[in-house]
């Protein structure tokens, strides 16, 4: 690959795409709030996120576009925080693909963030791309409204992809440390009633099934990125106390993760919904998860 760009590429999730690709591509532009700057094969470029400026120029001849804007969602849902939620993501959404529309040879693929959130709260069926249901709320509503934004946009000589992403298991950020933080100082068991299925895909996996994706020609449209073995909160947790040798771990009930939700202004949400995901299309194509066990991915992470 010549010539990627990642948008937000200076995140979490940015970063484990930057360490794959790096090597991989020649040229990687992200395109940062930050100032310009350029180290080794990678330059960054300064945007906002929501209006057309130099950084448009980047995305001609480029091969492949990564959207990772979008403000986090582990905060308070307030309105204000509500309103940033959505705009940050529509609204650079919307100015990617004016800019894309406007280049003599535009990207052949973009990859735009979507959540496996979009999904309903769901205990029994497993959600795929064919015959997942959508849920309510307001999660769902800017994750519909995030991907309505997306395939609306004129760009008819791009392969457009949504990526729908459940929770990414990494080293140096993301839900995961948290989680096993909470095992290491005893508070290891269920959360609420256990019951919610805990979708997951390891670091690996995540820049594996994007790079799977680039290489795949008729992959397009919503994609899950997820491992194809959701466990359930109680298993998860379980898992963990194992893998950590923690002989017991106390239960946090829903009134506690309520009360704990507000103190670090977050919520509980992000851990009761129950994310029951599975990745038909990546399957069906025949992709290969280096980590397709819970199991593996934690022993991998904690090393």
């Amino acid at each position: 690959m010549k010539k990627l760009i990642i948008a937000a590429g200076t995140g979490f999730l940015g970063n484990v795409l930057v360490n794959y690709f790096k090597n991989k591509a020649e040229n990687i532009v992200i395109l940062t709030r930050g100032k310009d700057n350029t180290i080794d094969n990678i330059k960054y470029v300064h945007w906002d996120a929501k209006n057309l400026g130099e950084w448009k120029h980047q995305m001609d001849g480029a091969e492949v576009l990564i959207n990772m804007t979008g403000k986090s969602v582990d905060c308070r849902y307030h309105q204000k925080n509500r309103d940033i939620i959505l705009s940050s993501r529509v609204d650079s959404t919307t100015v990617l693909g004016e800019a894309i529309s406007g280049c003599e040879n535009p990207p052949l693929l973009w990859l735009n963030s979507s959540t496996a959130t979009i999904y309903r709260h769901s205990l029994d069926k497993e959600m795929d791309e064919e015959t997942g249901e959508i849920g309510t709320g307001f999660s769902v509503n800017v994750a519909t409204n995030w991907e309505n934004t997306f395939f609306s946009q004129q760009t008819p000589q791009t392969r457009k992809v949504a990526l729908r992403t459940s929770i990414v298991l990494g080293k140096n950020g993301g839900a995961f440390q948290p989680i096993l933080n909470l095992v290491k100082i005893g508070f290891g068991g269920k959360q609420g009633n256990g019951n919610q299925k805990f979708s997951w895909i390891h670091e690996t996996d995540f820049a594996r099934s994007l790079e799977f994706i680039i290489k795949n020609l008729d992959i397009k449209g919503p994609v899950n990125i997820v491992a194809p073995t959701p466990t359930d909160n109680k298993g998860l947790m379980k898992t963990l106390r194992a893998i950590k040798k923690m002989p017991f771990g106390i239960p946090l009930s829903k009134p506690l993760l309520e009360i704990g939700a507000r103190i670090i202004k977050t919520e509980t949400e992000l851990i009761l919904k129950s994310r029951n995901v599975i990745p038909k299309k990546l399957q069906d194509h025949g992709f290969k998860f280096s980590y397709p066990k819970l199991r593996d991915a934690i022993q991998d992470l904690t090393r």
